[in-house]
């Protein structure tokens, strides 16, 4: 699987992304974001604990001298039919975070001081949004729905669902750890 996720983050999504869960692959590739130097790839799998359940994992990568290594990264259990687009009404808003997580990527550093951070968020996209913005970066946004977002910065950007026409739908500030975990309106 490592060298499938590290494919997905050289080539990106295949076109037009799967939209079914292949049980002979047992994983299904969700979503890839990159931010300079870092990256992440998120995908459905069985669940390590139950097998008769999916998981949804997010995978994140630092590039150090032009190759990508593996840092960590996180996972919980699918909701039901994960791969049913639901709308803001039925995902209670537009932008929904479901899952977190970082991993340090100056792990080899002498002293404790001093960590730098990757970032990520995975997030569940209501029928109604046709693409994203991420800071200044454009985002469009799978069938099925699920977006993940990496970031190195130690401020965490601001994500915005954006409707057909380009208006804004709702916007959530990935750095509120605490809160709400749904967009506003």
């Amino acid at each position: 699987m490592h060298e499938e996720l590290l494919r997905l983050l050289r080539e990106g999504m295949p076109d037009p992304a799967p939209t079914v869960f292949d049980e002979s692959l047992g994983f299904m590739p969700l979503g890839v974001d990159q931010d300079g130097e870092v990256g992440v790839v998120t995908f459905l799998s069985r669940s390590p604990f139950d097998p008769a359940s999916l998981f949804i994992e997010g995978t994140t990568f630092h590039r150090r001298n032009g190759e990508w290594m593996e840092l960590g990264g996180g996972g919980g259990s699918a909701p039901e039919e994960p791969l049913a687009r639901r709308t803001a009404g039925e995902l209670g808003g537009h932008l929904v975070r479901y899952g977190t997580s970082k991993s340090v990527r100056n792990a080899d550093r002498l002293l404790p001081w001093g960590a730098k951070w990757v970032s990520q968020a995975r997030l569940r996209v209501s029928a109604e949004t046709t693409h994203m913005r991420v800071g200044r970066r454009a985002m469009e946004i799978p069938a099925h729905g699920h977006v993940v977002i990496v970031w190195g910065a130690r401020r965490a950007p601001i994500v915005e669902a954006l409707a057909e026409d380009g208006s804004t739908l709702a916007s959530l500030d990935l750095g509120h750890a605490v809160g709400p975990l749904r967009s506003t309106a």
